[in-house]
């Protein structure tokens, strides 16, 4: 069950299609409630095991109060680390903005090149090293304050040089990597900031 539910995870992560994830989140949903129904069914009429039946009251209660407090509990004034990131920054050669996209309020972001079948967030189709980077190379996701840029098995991979790092380091690939404001990564050669 447990490779089954990092599946979905990993598709709807990967995936940038929103309406299609809540599809996929729906039929989890279902399923889930028809496996709890399935088993309730069983448990109350069909089995006659009384310490059974008690078991699973004792843990429907006890799941339905942790249901109430999560979601009725009062804000206890912690807020998450937010990395500041608003936006990204295409470079030129001499470190220069060339090109700028604002993503905040964003929680997913596919990074490319978009054609006429494919299209993506962050286009690089006009980048200088167009050539190099793949119709669907990486995808930006926003995950508990935090942007995570995935290698989607590009032809040329990805980089990433920490704003306090002198050197770049190469994604493995499908790995997300937590990216942080004044980082810069490469898609191929091309260089965007962010900020």
């Amino acid at each position: 069950m447990r490779g089954v539910a990092n599946f979905f995870k990993r598709y709807i992560i990967n995936n940038s299609n929103k309406t299609e994830r809540s599809v996929w989140i729906n039929i989890v949903d279902i399923l889930i409630v028809v496996i709890a129904v399935a088993a309730l069914i069983y448990v109350y009429w069909l089995n006659m095991n009384i310490s059974l039946k008690i078991g699973v009251s004792l843990l429907l209660v006890a799941v339905t109060i942790g249901y109430v407090i999560k979601k009725y509990r009062l804000p206890t004034g912690h807020k998450e680390e937010e990395t500041g990131i608003t936006k990204l920054v295409l470079l030129d050669e001499e470190g220069e903005s060339i090109k700028e996209w604002y993503i905040q309020g964003e929680t997913s972001l596919l990074i490319g090149k978009s054609s006429n079948q494919n299209e993506v967030d962050i286009d690089l189709s006009d980048a200088e090293y167009a050539s190099l980077i793949s119709k669907q190379h990486a995808v930006l996701n926003y995950a508990a304050g935090s942007w995570y840029i995935e290698d989607l098995d590009s032809k040329n991979g990805i980089g990433v040089k920490k704003a306090n790092k002198s050197t770049k380091n190469r994604l493995d690939n499908q790995t997300p990597y937590r990216i942080d404001s004044g980082d810069i990564i490469y898609i191929a050669n091309t260089r965007i900031l962010f900020k």
